[in-house]
């Protein structure tokens, strides 16, 4: 019985020596993480690597649990979030390719890479990735087209692909994503036309600036859009009939493209932070219905005819020059910018502007610029211009009905 007894304790010690050397050694990685998931970063890291300067994948040692990697969110043993790079100011980021093997993380709710050097496609099969919310990209070398299939994720809120060499067209899909409320794709090399929008698009930014998109601007933008930039493409026609259904914009900025016709008076009744119309073809009268309180209008470059509004008065920073404006600056204007009021820069220059009254003696605050060189009168004041504006102060006489006369 004692020997009995003596083989029980035995085997007592051994298995309790067992289970502490258990609860201290590292268990295998793939025993943590889902094995797929496990394989696809894996191929995620063979794929990038550290631009000199960047330690970001000192980090991944596939010998620990991967959920503990720097940029590895787990839920449960599923990658929920993946955002590869130093996100700190200033890191130099990473260089290589985007693996196809990002697409076996099903569970994968974020996606981003910081800036850097990474380039190649975006791998089209990310859209396996169906829970997918955030896609961000930005400022890399990435190019090829943008995958038709990124249009079936539901519930992508953010795509984020500015700054890269993308080229073709934008997926009509794109514009049909339920959840979508951000879509920048800014800073490429986009060709074709802005999508469409159905009315039910929950989009509230749409950046496409600095690409090479043509056509016309949609008449279905979506009506709840706050920021819509379209600024540097080839786009034409007129927007009178598009941007009265835009009640909700903070922000408006579709210069530097070749459209026409006029602005409606209701644009000037936005709840708009800025307004820039520059360096197109547009035409007609500038004439709002209220005071304007927009903060930065640019008209610049532009074929404006008329005269100035005194309802312009309210505006922080009013860029009116290169148009076609004609008669006196209005006294509200002047007593605005002389005054110290809101105005505090007002160009003027290179229109056909007949007076405005101000004294010769008045000196203009500091903080305010006004340019009225190039215009049909003498500037009762120096005020110095842009280097832009060039060095006549006044047009030729002959340019100038009144003075002809």
């Amino acid at each position: 019985m004692a020997a009995v007894t003596a083989r029980l304790r035995a085997a007592a010690v051994s298995c309790a020596v067992v289970l502490a050397l258990a609860a201290v050694a590292p268990r295998p990685a793939a025993g943590i993480l889902d094995p797929v998931d496990f394989l696809a970063l894996q191929a995620v890291r063979r794929s990038l690597d550290d631009m000199p300067g960047s330690a970001f994948f000192d980090g991944w040692d596939f010998t620990a649990d991967p959920c503990g990697f720097p940029g590895v969110f787990c839920d449960g043993d599923r990658v929920a979030s993946l955002s590869l790079g130093d996100p700190r100011a200033g890191s130099p980021g990473l260089t290589g390719r985007l693996d196809p093997a990002l697409g076996r993380l099903s569970a994968l709710t974020e996606l981003s890479l910081v800036p850097g050097r990474v380039e190649g496609e975006l791998p089209s099969t990310l859209a396996s990735c169906s829970n997918l919310r955030f896609l961000a990209v930005s400022k890399n070398l990435i190019s090829g087209t943008i995958p038709d299939g990124l249009g079936a994720l539901a519930n992508l809120r953010t795509l984020d692909l500015s700054f890269n060499q993308i080229s073709g067209a934008v997926p009509p899909s794109l514009a049909s994503l339920p959840s979508v409320t951000n879509l920048i794709l800014c800073h490429n090399q986009l060709t074709g036309g802005v999508p469409a929008f159905p009315d039910s698009s929950p989009l509230l930014r749409l950046d496409l600036k600095h690409n090479a998109l043509a056509g016309g601007v949609p008449p279905s933008l979506p009506a709840g859009l706050q920021y819509l930039s379209l600024a540097a493409n080839k786009l034409s026609g007129t927007v009178d009939q598009v941007l009265p259904r835009l009640t909700r914009l903070n922000f408006l900025d579709l210069s530097m493209n070749q459209l026409e016709g006029p602005i409606p008076a209701s644009v000037f009744a936005l709840p708009l932070s800025v307004l820039q119309l520059q360096r197109n073809f547009f035409a007609g009268p500038v004439q709002p219905a209220n005071d304007v309180t927009i903060p930065v209008v640019d008209l610049s470059y532009n074929r404006f005819w008329g005269q100035l509004s005194p309802l312009l008065a309210g505006v922080g920073q009013l860029y009116l020059n290169n148009n076609r404006f004609t008669g006196e600056v209005p006294s509200r204007l002047v007593q605005e910018l002389v005054g110290s009021g809101g105005l505090q820069v007002l160009y003027l220059q290179h229109n056909f502007l007949t007076g405005i009254e101000i004294s010769p003696s008045s000196s203009l605050p500091s903080t305010v610029s006004l340019c009225l060189m190039y215009n049909c009168m003498v500037p009762p004041v120096y005020a110095p211009c842009p280097i832009k504006a060039g060095s006549q102060n006044t047009r030729p006489a002959d340019q100038c009905p009144e003075w002809r006369g």
